[in-house]
């Protein structure tokens, strides 16, 4: 068993590695490891680093399992290592950038304002002014963007065992960015529809992939305004990773948005954490309260119990049905329209 200040250490110092894998996504390693293996001199000139602290980034992270090195000290991938590829199937890269970039970075480096104050990082206004920032900051929105994209490839092949699609005949993706949950849906069940809504520079973004993707003429892009209202004409609202932005007065805004866009028997599907009721030391657990931090930080948003959940629902007219685990920390949420 490890001593109890060796164990706090470890905690403490995570912020290391978050460095460390940026630094190496940033640099395009796992790029050229795809090659096959490559010593810290041939690396670094390829980069334009200094060979002997790349050398030592490597080897840092050969110790937590991302990068291998050979019995002749040339690195090479491991599965872990080949997500921070670039536009490769299952791609983490993006998602490594978004956390390690300055913009994330600073934001948790005010985290006892946060507390302190219990408000966001940027002030009372909460979610708005993390998005509005975002649309002042177009470097910071294709970051943002990517990484939402990213993020969302490590989850979507556990929700869509998890749930059963092919009963549905119109799916509105609500906020879905450039639309990679709702396209590996559609792939996957022929027979369906879908609509993905989002704000228009996101939609703008989405349409190239979109149509690469082969799914123009059964997936629609609408842009618009999920504070405004939302398409009508959907058997099921899918949601993921948006109520979990907002505080209950704005997340009850955009439920009743789309309970107003549903008809009756339409279905509401919120793909998101959910806290339990009682706290583990699990990976899962820590991973959701962590994300919970960093939506106080960054959008005034919370991670919520399925607790939390019925009673939101039930406040925009919505009867919880049912909370579908998947093999990852995320659920989906169901809801009727009462």
């Amino acid at each position: 068993m490890r001593a109890p200040a060796l164990t706090l250490i470890d905690l403490l110092t995570g912020y290391r590695v978050t460095q460390a894998l940026y630094v190496a996504a940033r640099l395009a390693i796992a790029d050229r490891l795809a090659e096959g293996p490559q010593g810290s001199e041939e690396l670094a000139r390829a980069t334009g680093a200094d060979a002997g602290a790349l050398r030592r980034l490597l080897r840092a992270l050969v110790s937590f399992g991302v990068f291998a090195e050979e019995a002749d000290g040339r690195f090479a991938l491991t599965e872990v290592g080949a997500l921070l590829r670039d536009e490769v199937p299952g791609s983490l890269r993006a998602g490594v950038i978004f956390y390690g970039d300055q913009r994330h970075w600073n934001a948790w480096a005010k985290l006892e304002q946060s507390v302190i104050s219990g408000e966001t990082v940027w002030g009372p206004r909460a979610a708005h002014a993390f998005f509005e920032m975002n649309a002042k900051d177009p470097e910071g929105a294709a970051i943002f963007n990517a990484a939402m994209t990213s993020l969302t490839s490590a989850f979507d092949g556990a929700v869509m065992v998890a749930y059963d699609f092919s009963r549905l005949r119109m799916l509105v993706d609500v906020g879905g960015g450039q639309g990679a949950l709702i396209s590996s849906v559609l792939r996957a069940n022929p027979g369906l529809r879908g609509i993905l809504f989002d704000i228009p520079p996101v939609i703008d973004g989405a349409k190239a992939r979109v149509v690469a993707g082969g799914l123009g003429d059964r997936l629609e892009l609408v842009a618009g305004d999920i504070f405004a209202s939302v398409p009508p004409g959907g058997d099921a609202y899918l949601l993921k990773w948006i109520i979990h932005d907002w505080d209950d007065e704005h997340s009850l805004a955009i439920l009743r948005n789309c309970h107003r866009a549903m008809t009756p028997g339409a279905q509401l599907l919120l793909v998101e954490r959910v806290v339990p009721e009682r706290i583990d030391p699990s990976a899962d657990t820590q991973s959701t309260l962590l994300a919970d931090l960093n939506m106080l930080l960054l959008t005034g948003g919370h991670e919520r119990t399925s607790t939390e959940y019925r009673t939101l629902l039930g406040g925009a007219g919505f009867a919880l049905a049912r909370i579908v685990p998947t093999a990852t920390p995320l659920s989906v949420i169901e809801g009727t329209r009462a």
